[in-house]
């Protein structure tokens, strides 16, 4: 594994714990052996401390950079060819084979009773430009304040492959568009002939295993149907936690097609 990294860091970083493997329940394996037919394994490595400078808390957590071994194994096969081409500049093709998801480690999470979790997918138009037709950006960054001001600690874990609710960013630019002539954002999907929602969170099922160890966790959402899917994936005693943030003129409508689909919010929550 990792062989487009050195052989010798890789042994280093696998002697020091800093790169594991985790499968689908949650439990740490060993690949040096062979795995049972199709087991899902996800690379981890970490923790590597990173100090914040988002919302006011300014924590440092222990980051942990995860991405399955089936996506791994193929930006192996394309590192070894782009070798044999040459070429510095065609390494970055590598990125664009592999979702890296991550998990934030933020205060007391590792000895506490009940850390305080956030699923949060990725947007880039809101957690990065800033965007104000959702509510992300700001969920994102109160989801790391009340996590390091909470006693308990907790993780956020960032779902890379999710933009869009998982149909990607140019169908999103797309749905967009579509949400300025009047269609709301399932509308929108449907109109593209796309899903309401098509995320996986199967990878996020596994690591809130192994990292939550079995303890209760409590996650920040408004989603019921995250809730339900995690549960469904083995993640024992969630309880939901709501999770309100950055309501206002320009995302109001959009959160209020999300409360008709069955997100928990209510008039209070959108006022």
């Amino acid at each position: 594994m990792f062989t487009y990294l050195k052989p010798g860091i890789r042994e280093r970083l696998i002697s020091e714990g800093k790169l594991f493997h985790i499968d689908e329940t949650g439990a740490q394996v060993d690949v040096t052996h062979a795995l049972p037919q199709g087991q899902r394994v996800i690379n981890c490595m970490g923790p590597i401390p990173l100090p914040l400078a988002r919302g006011e808390e300014h924590p440092t957590a222990n980051w942990y950079a995860t991405v399955r071994g089936t996506e791994l194994a193929e930006v192996e096969n394309l590192a070894s060819n782009l070798r044999e081409q040459g070429g510095q500049h065609l390494f970055a093709n590598l990125a664009s084979s592999m979702a890296i998801n991550s998990v934030l480690e933020i205060g007391n999470a590792a000895t506490s009773e009940s850390p305080l979790v956030r699923v949060h997918s990725s947007c880039l138009t809101g957690d990065v430009f800033g965007s104000r037709r959702c509510e992300c950006g700001p969920q994102y960054e109160a989801a790391i304040d009340r996590i390091a001001a909470d006693p308990q600690g907790g993780y956020l874990v960032y779902m890379a492959g999710h933009e869009g609710r998982g149909i990607g960013l140019w169908a999103k630019a797309a749905t967009y568009l579509l949400q300025d002539s009047g269609e709301d954002t399932y509308q929108a999907n449907r109109s593209l002939g796309l899903p309401d929602d098509s995320r996986d969170f199967s990878d996020a099922a596994s690591l809130l295993k192994f990292f939550g160890r079995g303890r209760p966790l409590r996650l920040l959402t408004n989603n019921p149907k995250k809730m339900e899917d995690l549960t469904a994936m083995g993640v024992p005693a969630l309880t939901r936690v709501k999770h309100v943030s950055g309501v206002d003129e320009f995302n109001r409508n959009y959160l209020k097609a999300k409360r008709d689909w069955g997100h928990g919010l209510d008039d209070t929550d959108l006022s």
